[in-house]
């Protein structure tokens, strides 16, 4: 073996053997390899429980690699998170989990081997497990991303006519019924019918009022109960409907309990905040203290004879894509569509309220196609899973619109826009118009309306405020009942 042959220059250090490179070679691999596994931090936990999914979100400052696996009896999703430590962040998981979320039942964590931290998701029933990484955005960094889907999904519109159901009764022998339009003009216009003694007793919402249209539905020569009080009903019954502007031979032929559908979309919630004023105000919590007026307002409230149900594409604090608060609109055959937010700009001098309508063509304005752009990208802030998707139907869906549409839509929003001059002040004294991806249903007038600057301090504190937030409720109120007086919607046939 040929020796070393010692340093060349007598006055530098002497170089390293070979050994002591390869020792040295070798244990910055190893180290590199676990700086590698080990360097993502996890930053923060959120559990966002709903109905119709439930989400778990682990944000860190590095991209998370993961293994699943999913067992269906009892339902549980194991996931194993590589390149980690147990940390406090990962055990607050535990604790974040709700006794009444609909889905999870509870989530265990611990260290299932070194660099490798285990999730054990036990779940409510069974469901269909989606678990995707999303880069950073806006605020967020890396973030794992679980959603857990009932394997069984709620029909939304059979809650609907479940909630109609229930509350049929209590607003017939209601004393305050009275102050509802609902119970006076229902008779009006139909055959009395015995709706408590013809309800079926088994737990099928569908069928019971499948049963009550059959009640309803009874032939001229039925002999009424009490003779005076139907032929007064029957008289004043042409003279009301004349004055609602809702006189049509299809709204007297149709003898069923038709519901009149408005969906109201709290915009953002969930992962995405929405807009944030200046003393912290996030727009996904006014928008949703708001739709939620409304709702109680549109339920206690009849078009033509016929109950109003509101059906919020959000009724808590999580996140719903676009595409898909339009796919549920069209679910349950909404007659409006309505999307809530609050508008913020880069300077605080901004103020006012705002009403947009789609757009086929460019922008009505530059502010407009600003505001639809930054609207449109909610759903990279919130976290859509784009795998599951099938992206040729999302943009056929997105791509659908309609003249008719369109101008039905603006006439919505000229009558809004009329209601919210009175409580506050106008951005724009008419119905602007782009390319709003939330507002693409093809068959549905939908508006969006921008409630006021939450970016101007002053604005910020009216939308903070119980007093405005009823205002604004009222005032949507009114448009909508306004718009019914002249557009009955009775071309779609939804009697069930």
């Amino acid at each position: 073996m040929t020796p070393d042959p010692g340093p060349l220059h007598p006055s530098l250090p002497s170089a390293p053997s070979r050994r002591t490179l390869l020792q040295a070679g070798s244990l910055v691999l190893l180290l590199g390899t676990q700086q590698i596994a080990r360097g993502a931090t996890i930053l923060a936990v959120r559990v966002w429980p709903a109905p119709e999914y439930s989400r778990v979100t682990i944000e860190s400052d590095g991209q998370l690699t993961t293994k699943q696996f999913f067992v269906t009896t009892p339902p549980r999703l194991a996931l194993d998170i590589e390149g980690i430590d147990l940390s406090p962040e990962l055990r607050e998981l535990v604790a974040k989990v709700k006794p009444d979320d609909p889905n999870i039942a509870g989530i265990r964590a611990g260290q299932n081997t070194p660099g490798v931290v285990r999730l054990v998701i036990d779940l409510k029933q069974a469901a269909l497990p989606q678990v995707f990484t999303l880069p950073p955005v806006a605020a967020y960094g890396h973030r794992l991303v679980v959603d857990l889907y009932p394997a069984e999904p709620v029909d939304p519109l059979e809650a609907l006519i479940a909630e109609r159901l229930r509350d049929a009764p209590s607003a017939a022998t209601s004393p305050t019924a009275s102050k509802e339009p609902a119970t006076p003009v229902v008779p009006r216009s139909r055959a009395p019918q015995p709706a408590t003694a013809t309800a079926p007793a088994e737990p099928d919402p569908l069928g019971e009022l499948m049963a009550q249209r059959a009640t309803r539905a009874l032939p001229p020569e039925a002999p009424p109960p009490p003779a005076a009080p139907v032929a007064v009903a029957t008289a004043a019954a042409p003279a009301q409907a004349s004055a609602r502007g809702t006189a049509s031979p299809r709204a007297s032929a149709t003898q069923t309990d038709r519901i009149i559908i408005v969906a109201l979309d709290p915009g953002h919630g969930g992962e995405d905040p929405g807009a944030i004023g200046p003393a912290g105000t996030r727009e996904k919590d006014v928008v949703l203290r708001v739709a939620h007026l409304l709702r109680d307002r549109i339920n206690a409230t009849t078009v033509g004879g016929n109950p109003m149900r509101a059906y919020l594409t959000r009724d808590g604090d999580y996140f719903v894509p676009l595409g898909t608060r339009v796919e549920k609109a069209r679910r349950v055959q909404a007659d409006l569509f309505v999307s809530i937010h609050a508008d913020a700009f880069t300077t605080p001098a901004a103020r006012g309220a705002s009403v947009f309508a789609l757009s086929q063509g460019g922008a009505s304005s530059t502010a407009a196609r600003w505001l639809a752009n930054k609207e449109n990208q909610a759903d990279l802030v919130g976290g859509l899973n784009v795998q599951s998707k099938d992206r040729h139907v999302q943009r056929a869906l997105l791509d659908m619109s309609t003249t008719a549409q369109i101008n039905d839509s603006l006439r919505l929003g000229t009558v809004l826009l009329g209601e919210i001059r009175h409580v506050g002040k106008l951005h724009k004294p008419r119905v602007e118009q782009a390319g709003f991806a939330v507002l693409k249903a093809p068959d549905i007038p939908s508006v969006l309306v921008e409630t006021a600057f939450i970016s101007n301090p002053e604005e910020e504190a009216r939308l903070r405020s119980n007093a405005y937030q009823v205002q604004l409720a009222d005032a949507l109120m009114r448009g909508i009942s306004r718009y019914f007086a002249k557009n009955p919607p009775l071309a779609r046939s939804r009697s069930v």
